[in-house]
């Protein structure tokens, strides 16, 4: 059963898996918050949703601290071929994960000491305006879902620095970090970010 992650909370990936973990999968869903009509809704439009552009990215830093690679919509593989994004989706329509951005742990690099996920707000709006946000692990080789953390937590910001994938003593951690920001990509959250290298 996933792990309901609170914020600031840790838990070892490989335990969660009941095993050594080889792929890990961070999936991102969320929908735009529906507008409501007024209480003239025949002249108002109608219910409609507005159009939501949640951007996931995977920041790779090294045991100093610095960022040594990113993947995200404008660079969708990490130039070691470790992680690979699944592509923008720009309005969060469907079901299930909107983004997914996977991860080979066996393949990425030992210089590599933290991967840092992040969601912006491309198209600016606050997370007010969004519903149903979440990310999630999963374990790529079973399909298990094996950590899930709940974004929905409403407010003014456009962004939040959502979690950490680290190594410890040889294994493979999370962090839920859960901080809220603001901008529409992962660099104007970079010295937010490094606190919590």
């Amino acid at each position: 059963m996933a792990v309901n992650l609170q914020k600031g909370q840790k838990i070892s990936l490989s335990k969660e898996a009941g095993g050594t973990l080889a792929k890990v999968v961070m999936g991102l869903g969320w929908d735009a918050v529906k507008k409501k009509s007024g209480v003239f809704g025949f002249f108002s439009g109608g219910d409609g949703e507005n159009e939501i552009d949640l951007d996931a990215s995977c920041l790779l830093f090294d045991d100093k601290n610095t960022l040594i690679d990113s993947v995200w919509f404008r660079q969708l593989r990490s130039r070691d071929g470790s992680i690979q994004h699944s592509g923008d989706n720009r309005t969060g329509a469907g079901e299930g994960d909107d983004e997914q951005i996977i991860v080979d742990l066996a393949r990425v690099p030992a210089n590599v000491k933290a991967l840092v996920f992040t969601v912006n707000s491309f198209t600016g709006q606050d997370f007010s305006q969004v519903a149903n946000a979440f990310c999630r692990i999963v374990d790529g080789a079973t399909g298990k879902e094996l950590a899930r953390y709940d974004l929905s937590v409403q407010g003014s910001h456009s962004a939040q620095i959502m979690a950490k994938v680290y190594r410890h003593n040889g294994e493979w951690k999370m962090h839920a970090i859960g901080e809220n920001g603001a901008g529409r990509t992962f660099q104007d959250l970079l010295p937010q970010i490094t606190p919590h290298l």
